[in-house]
């Protein structure tokens, strides 16, 4: 599928479908359409009178074309209030396109947005993500593979004077939000602490980027401690994942990603029971995912910035070997942690990667993790929660988010809490009360992290979806690779 910018008018393109944007409580057809409605026999006024169409967010219409013309349907899509608009509603608007123009056998479809007062470029390239994403199947474990007759071959952007590279930096950007969502869609017989490591050599190796694996001894040597002893239990050994990309020249910042990597979470001993989620816990390594699906828009986007996207890959599993509920480990900072609930094993692997992070002499660094089901309980699915002390990074990434159109809350690290993470035997235990889950597990977090700025993204929610939505299928997401993009791309 192709998509490109057109300098046809919505008077003169011909192809199989056109579709055109309208606002909330604004239907009404410019001279242009007014002269289209014309040539194509009232069809479009037509369309809006008899669906009542209202051109709010989300609503898309698709009719036949009646009249001797070129053209065989018009899809309209609604953009919402004008007032309200962002640029997702144009990555959002891109999606719902796709999707009933692929439903309805489309093989070449113009699109012309109303494009109010955003650049032309940044237009181009949020419609063109919203396609691209929207159509995106992950169909990789099904044994017989259904494909249409007739498939969408070619879209054009019509009355938006864009360059190409716009288009060609929503494909960059996209390619990591895929391959993050198939990271997270595979099971975990699929995708697992080796075939993860092998999966960011590859994306090393193709795009030239330094990449370092720590393996067992070498973690041990470090005394990453907290990280090995949720490793323990695996039957497969533990992977700690440091890729980076390095821009020619003198690079302007230095930026560290830490995502968390559990390919699978049975709880431990504190084992999830059946109705816990269980069955979906393949996607506890969203945040390593997202992590390397930036990693690898950024390696083709190549900015002019140094960036550390780094890893600590395990299972947590049960066996003989698997750490009790009482057990007190070391991080490699040196802090004692007691285990009072072996299913909070991903702020253990955080600890040890954020250690090794902040002495690498980065100017900031943000680790991602689907870290609690409290920030699901405090912000629902669709928002994710923030966590800094430092202000100008939260305006970086909360901007950067905005952009992206995915959404974020900043919430307080409130000293106090910490209290509930005291122990009398260690320096602090892995867990609170449940009251204030997800900001004691980010207090927990900020015990590792010394001196560089530093935020905390908890993305348990939004980076796995129950049903479609515009531009996403059920399944993984692939959320935050759009903000962890755009923070690089800003700095």
């Amino acid at each position: 599928m192709k998509i490109k910018i057109s300098h046809d008018s919505k008077l003169s393109w011909s192809g199989d479908a056109l579709a055109l944007s309208f606002f909330t409580d604004k239907v009404e057809l410019n001279p242009e359409l007014t002269q289209l409605d014309q040539n194509l026999d009232n069809t479009i006024t037509e369309l809006i009178t008899e669906t009542e169409f209202t051109g709010k967010s989300g609503e898309t219409i698709i009719t036949r074309v009646g009249g001797k013309n070129s053209l065989r349907k018009i899809i309209l899509v609604g953009l919402g209030k004008e007032e309200d608009l962002t640029l997702d509603s144009f990555r959002q608007a891109g999606g719902n396109i796709a999707r009933i123009a692929k439903q309805n056998n489309i093989k070449t479809l113009a699109i012309a947005i109303n494009h109010n007062n955003y650049e032309d470029d940044i237009l181009a390239q949020v419609i063109s993500e919203g396609i691209i994403l929207a159509l995106h199947e992950d169909k990789r474990f099904k044994s017989e593979q259904k494909t249409s007759k007739i498939t969408l071959d070619s879209i054009e952007l019509l009355d938006l004077p864009a360059s190409n590279t716009a288009i060609e930096t929503a494909e960059k950007i996209t390619s990591g939000v895929i391959l993050a969502r198939e990271l997270v869609n595979a099971p975990a017989n699929e995708i697992n602490p080796i075939t993860m490591a092998k999966t960011v050599e590859k994306i090393a190796t193709e795009y030239g980027l330094e990449l370092t694996i720590l393996e067992q001894a070498d973690c041990e040597k470090l005394g990453m401690g907290a990280f090995l002893g949720v490793a323990l239990a695996s039957d497969l050994p533990p992977k700690f994942i440091h890729l980076i990309y390095k821009p020619e020249g003198i690079a302007k910042r230095k930026l560290a990603i830490i995502g968390k990597g559990l390919t699978f979470d049975s709880g431990g001993l504190n084992l999830k029971i059946s109705g816990s989620g269980i069955e979906t816990m393949k996607m506890d390594m969203g945040g390593a995912a997202a992590t390397f699906g930036a990693a690898k828009a950024i390696a083709q986007l190549k900015p002019n910035v140094e960036v550390h996207f780094i890893s600590a890959v395990t299972e947590n599993m049960i066996s003989g070997k698997a750490m009790h509920p009482g057990d007190i480990l070391t991080a490699s900072n040196g802090k004692t942690i007691e285990i009072n609930n072996t299913d909070a094993e991903g702020r253990l692997t955080l600890a040890d990667a954020l250690v090794y992070s902040d002495k690498l002499g980065v100017d900031a660094m943000v680790d991602l993790a689907t870290l609690t089901g409290a920030c699901i309980v405090a912000l629902g699915n669709d928002i994710a929660g923030l966590w800094t002390t430092n202000t100008p990074l939260a305006t970086q990434l909360t901007t950067s988010a905005q952009i992206a159109g995915e959404k974020f809350w900043q919430m307080p690290l409130e000293d106090k809490y910490f209290d509930q993470l005291k122990s009398p035997i260690a320096d602090m235990k892995n867990t609170g009360s449940r009251a204030g889950g997800s900001i004691t597990a980010a207090l927990f977090l900020q015990q590792f992290v010394k001196n560089t700025p530093w935020a905390h993204l908890d993305i348990a929610g939004p980076v796995w979806a129950e049903k479609p939505t515009a531009i996403d299928n059920e399944g993984g997401t692939g959320f935050a690779v759009r903000t962890l993009v755009n923070w690089i791309l800003s700095n």
